[in-house]
């Protein structure tokens, strides 16, 4: 295998110079740029990544952390993620934190061990001060939920603006009795999605019902018993608000052939293919999970930019059939 040193002499140029034209340094110039890549052409050159790993101190892979990456909302985080890391030439090592708050800790430790060389998380725990010793030499990006008890950067969508306006789309079709249904009431993103339902149903003048909020919904069968208990309400709802793609999938199920309107705050496959299709709040978790890593690279390359930067990414109503009074079908054909 050829060595970088061989691709440099062969080129006429410095072992330094070779390893500026591989990572893509802007200051080559055009022509030794092409001087150098026809000499990698000739001699098959490969990088030897450990080599690179132990003079950086780093291994040449970003860490992903998030709760579950069987939910589609996270798996398109990750694949985002891992298609900006390849384009700088890196790997990326995910992992899932599950549900457990009390196992965050020990698992995104373990993956931090691997000296890598960025960190993005969406916690599940309720602090994450203990993160602030690997601070210093690992950037840190925070997505979806942002952090608790650690100043760090992050990227997180407007929760509480997305769901007045979630909850106001249903009002402007003349509904007055609007469920919602969660999933972990104990979330940040939850507290303030709930928030906004309530702030939607106070700027049009109408009570808050608490019978109306069900939570703890994330599978069929409580769908199910959650959509239940809001049909023997005495005056039972006309439309659903959902506060996220991992209950709206039950719901949508539990809601078939009721005659409810729904939104949904976040969009999964085939959320346009259901019958009527469902109105969502769009989150484009690819979006995120570009800029996060994005913002990895950018600390590596300006560590004295200003930190920490936190940037709240709007989520857009996406209309479909289901906010209006339709019966929820099988997915179209």
């Amino acid at each position: 295998m050829a060595t970088m040193r061989e691709v440099a002499a062969l080129a006429g140029v410095s072992a330094k110079t070779v390893s500026r034209v591989f990572n893509d340094d802007p200051h080559v110039l055009p022509e030794t740029r092409e001087t150098v890549e026809k000499a990698m052409r000739e001699l098959n050159y490969v990088p030897n990544a450990l080599a690179t790993t132990f003079r950086a101190g780093r291994t040449a892979a970003l860490g992903v952390a998030v709760p579950d990456l069987v939910d589609p909302f996270f798996a398109a985080i990750a694949r985002a993620i891992d298609e900006v890391a390849a384009g700088h030439g890196m790997s990326t090592l995910v992992t899932s934190l599950g549900s457990d708050p009390d196992a965050e800790q020990g698992i995104v430790e373990r993956l931090l061990g691997r000296q890598l060389t960025g960190l993005i998380i969406t916690p599940v725990s309720t602090d994450q001060h203990w993160l602030t010793r690997w601070q210093d030499h690992t950037p840190m990006v925070f997505i979806d939920r942002a952090p608790q008890h650690l100043v760090a950067d992050s990227f997180t969508y407007d929760d509480v603006g997305g769901s007045i306006a979630a909850v106001s789309h249903l009002i402007d079709k003349r509904h007055r009795r609007i469920a919602y249904i969660g999933h972990d009431p104990e979330l940040v993103t939850e507290v303030d999605r709930r928030s906004g339902y309530r702030k939607a149903l106070e700027r049009h003048g109408i009570p808050y019902d608490p019978d109306l909020v069900v939570e703890h919904v994330d599978q069929r069968d409580s769908a199910a018993a959650a959509v239940a208990q809001l049909f023997e309400l005495a005056d039972p709802p006309t439309a659903v608000f959902t506060s996220n793609a991992r209950t709206s999938m039950p719901v949508t199920a539990a809601l078939r052939d009721s005659g409810l309107a729904m939104v949904g705050f976040g969009d999964f496959p085939m959320a346009d293919m259901l019958t009527p299709s469902l109105t969502v709040m769009d989150q484009d978790p690819a979006r995120i999970g570009r800029l996060a890593a994005q913002r990895i690279y950018d600390r590596l390359a300006s560590p004295r930019a200003e930190f920490p930067l936190h940037t709240v990414l709007d989520v857009p109503l996406v209309e479909r059939e289901s906010s209006g009074a339709q019966s929820f079908g099988a997915p179209a054909a």
